[in-house]
């Protein structure tokens, strides 16, 4: 029996026979099997700072659902990504590097059969079937753009499913933006440049996800423009995901946006009305749920952000009614996801109002924000509320640059991205400032 199959047989058994939340959080997205070896079944495990929990509370458990599926006594090793790299650390280079190559793990739930297509995906859709079935003829490079839980990374994932289907000897590497440059500047450390370049250039199909995380980089970068030109003269396919098109990703080389354009561009926005309903069915069916449809429409007519959030909203209204023993209905609905649903309203306020709120909190005006002044008690000020402007209302953002005094587009990028960076740089101090001001935006609503 091979792996997989012994594997989804295991957690059909458990499935049937554990909590549905108990079996959702810590085995099917938790856990992904990597190997068979003769009677040992190995395992990695996500949520890795859990490790010890997860082996006290339910590793006899998954063991016994193991043994009972293969027809004999079996054992389950679970490990993390750092233990797996060391069993493997003794091989040879050459084979280790293959092992890199082969080894990436695509979500097993991310195929096209579970994409759920809408009037704002259909293009995207469309276009990743064709690479699909026609690596490297299709579209060289396929660039895929739209917001954070639109289905980028999905539709990444089914490519590679697909191909792997039709041909399991593919090499086909998939790997975050910013993975590539911590791992080009560790090659770099360590001396191992050559090795490198020969994992990412000796694949059929390269994924990087997020790619505007390599934009002001200019080692990472330079790297990257080989490792294009290398894949591409080959006819190897490329595939990029980004939350905006090349030309709008603020510090990235010409060279680049140029070629990331040699192909295709696809982008994905946010799912409408019915697209929604129809995600939070399959959402359901996958979960084995019944839901009546009003509940469905009342989370689609509140949650329009992202997939992300439906999906989330819909496993916490299904919890909170486990926990309370409380049956699904729309009043529940609205009970459990009182605080989801005001976010939502929260978000759909005007650009002036969060000026006047950031305005307020520096002790300036508004008329300060929408000046050319560059002095930082101004700067820092007007690039925050930028970003909260991106981040809480529709604008686009030639219109937000013509709020904020008529400004370019690529400087108000330049601004948000200032402002993420320091929202993720906990020393910063941005992380709490900004979250002050959603506060007083929130409250003023």
């Amino acid at each position: 029996m091979e792996m997989k199959e012994l594997w989804e047989r295991a957690c059909a058994l458990m499935e049937s026979e554990m909590n549905r939340i108990v079996y959702t959080t810590w085995i099917a997205n938790n856990l992904t099997v990597i190997a068979l070896e003769e009677d040992t079944l190995i395992l990695r495990i996500t949520m890795e700072n859990m490790q010890r929990q997860l082996m006290n509370m339910h590793h006899g458990r998954i063991t016994d659902a193991v043994s009972r599926a293969a027809g004999r006594a079996m054992k389950v090793e679970i490990l993390t990504s750092a233990e797996l790299q060391e069993r493997t650390a003794p091989k040879a280079e050459a084979e280790k590097a293959e092992d890199e190559i082969t080894g990436i793990a695509l979500n097993p739930k991310y195929t096209f059969d579970t994409f759920v297509v809408g009037s704002g995906n259909r293009f995207a859709h469309a276009a990743s079937l064709a690479v699909a079935e026609a690596p490297a003829q299709a579209y060289n490079p396929l660039f895929i753009y739209g917001g954070v839980g639109l289905g980028k990374t999905h539709l990444m994932h089914a490519i590679g499913h697909f191909i792997l289907e039709v041909d399991p000897t593919k090499r086909i590497l998939y790997i975050p933006g910013e993975q590539f440059t911590t791992e080009l500047i560790t090659a770099i450390q360590q001396n191992r440049n050559i090795q490198f370049r020969n994992r990412f250039r000796n694949v059929d199909v390269l994924m990087v996800d997020d790619i505007q995380f390599i934009a002001g980089k200019e080692s990472t970068q330079e790297e990257f423009f080989h490792t294009f030109n290398a894949l591409h003269t080959a006819g190897k396919q490329i595939i990029l995901t980004s939350d905006r098109p090349p030309q709008e990703i603020a510090r990235l080389e010409d060279r680049l946006k140029s070629r990331f354009a040699w192909g295709l561009l696809a982008d994905i926005k946010k799912p409408d009305f019915e697209t929604r309903i129809a995600i939070l069915q399959a959402k359901a069916e996958s979960e084995h749920i019944k839901v009546d449809p009003a509940i469905l429409e009342t989370i689609a007519s509140h949650i329009d952000s992202n997939i992300r959030e439906l999906e989330g909203s819909l496993t916490r209204l299904v919890a909170y009614a486990n926990l309370t023993k409380k049956p699904l209905s729309v009043a529940l609905c609205n009970e459990a996801l009182r605080d989801l649903f005001s976010t939502q309203t929260r978000k759909e306020i005007t650009a002036q109002a969060i000026m006047q709120t950031v305005a307020d909190y520096y002790s300036i005006t508004v008329n300060d924000l929408i000046s050319h002044s560059r002095r930082r008690e101004i700067t820092v000020p007007r690039q925050i509320a930028m970003y909260l402007t991106r981040e809480m209302t529709n604008l686009s953002l030639p219109q937000i640059g013509q709020v904020f005094g008529n400004r370019d587009h690529t400087t108000v990028l330049h601004g948000c991205d200032k402002v993420a960076a320091g929202v993720k740089d906990a020393a910063s101090g941005m992380q709490s400032v900004v979250g002050d001001i959603k506060n007083m935006i929130a409250e003023t609503k």
